[in-house]
Formats: structure tokens, C-alpha cells, sequence
């Protein structure tokens, strides 16, 4: 899938701003499928609007610019529901976090032990932003990816908990530097 496909996706519910667009694609609904940046949205609706799958108007704002709201045509979500059937491809992980433990061992137990329980509260706060959504999320195949969602933040959490004493015994002894040398 690709940013067409994200921008097709959330005006399936309505319309909507490419600036809503981007929001709810890294803080919102749909943050957990694909990101999408301001520089890759307005392309996208450029291109997805001179294929005639959205049409746009401009909506005039008070003491602000002008905004221009996108809407999906019938030809725009039949092409979203055709792309559905399209190979997809590969989850992608990336995680700062996983490159920070890879080098555990030179680094101070105190600093390991810190980041590791700053991760467990994130995936606490990432349980807990996702359970919000269960207000919104209404239909059997959305609560379905909630759990799920929430199912693999759960189990990271436990992970951390469960192990988090043997990765932390792996890192140096407390008489080292807090930073290596410059």
C-alpha cells in the first residue's frame, strides 16, 4: 500500500483536510497502519484527484487562509476497495529501542534498567491510547484489529517485564563512565 491508498482509506469516512489527513495518519486511527508526511499527502491527493477518485473544494476560514477539504468519488472507493486486493506487502518494525539493547553490554545496568522501564511505559500508554479508540470503533472488523493491536502491545509489555532482568544483567557493572569517552 502506499499514501494513496492511507488518503483513500480516511476519506472513505468522510471528508477531510490533507492536514487531518496527516494527523490522523501519525497520531490518530490510523497511525498504527501507515505513516504519511505533508510532503507525501499533497502529492497523493494532487494525483489521486486528477484521476478523478477525489474532488476537492476550498472552504473560506476566518482570520485564517483558506483550507481545501477532500472528498472520495464512487470511482475513488472502488479503486480503494480493488487496491485492498493487492499483494501487500511486509510489516515494517523499526525501533530505536531494539538498537539501543543490541549494544546493552557497553553500556551502565542504571541506564538499561532506566530505558527499559521508559518502554514499558510507553506500551502503557499506547494500550491505553488504543482502548480510547474503542469508543470510535464500532464495527466487528475494527474492534477485531483493536485487539489485536492491543493483543501485540500487551504481549511486548509482558516480554519487557518477564525478561527485563536478564537484559539488564548484561550490561556493565555500575563503575563505568555515564558516557563513553569523546
Amino acid at each position: 500500500m502506499n499514501v494513496k491508498t492511507i488518503c483513500l482509506a480516511i476519506l472513505t469516512q468522510g471528508e477531510t483536510t490533507g492536514y487531518d489527513i496527516r494527523k490522523r495518519s501519525t497520531e490518530g486511527d490510523y497511525a498504527y497502519f501507515m505513516e504519511a508526511s505533508f510532503g507525501s499527502i499533497y502529492p497523493a491527493l494532487s494525483k489521486l484527484e486528477e484521476e478523478a477518485y477525489v474532488t476537492s473544494r476550498t472552504v473560506a476560514q476566518e482570520g485564517k487562509p483558506s483550507k481545501r477539504v477532500y472528498k472520495i468519488t464512487p470511482t475513488g472507493r472502488e479503486f480503494f476497495i480493488n487496491s485492498l486486493y493487492d499483494e501487500l506487502n511486509d510489516d515494517v518494525f523499526r525501533s530505536e529501542f531494539l538498537l539501543f539493547l543490541r549494544f546493552v553490554e557497553d553500556l551502565p545496568r542504571s541506564l538499561v534498567e532506566k530505558r527499559v522501564n521508559e518502554r514499558i511505559a510507553k506500551c502503557n500508554d499506547a494500550i491505553e491510547n488504543v482502548k480510547k479508540l474503542e469508543e470510535e470503533f464500532t464495527k466487528p472488523s475494527e474492534r477485531w484489529v483493536l485487539n489485536f493491536g492491543q493483543h501485540c502491545m500487551r504481549s511486548a509489555r509482558q516480554y519487557l517485564i518477564d525478561n527485563k532482568q536478564e537484559i539488564i544483567a548484561l550490561a556493565k557493572q555500575e563503575d563505568v563512565p555515564a558516557r563513553a569517552a569523546e
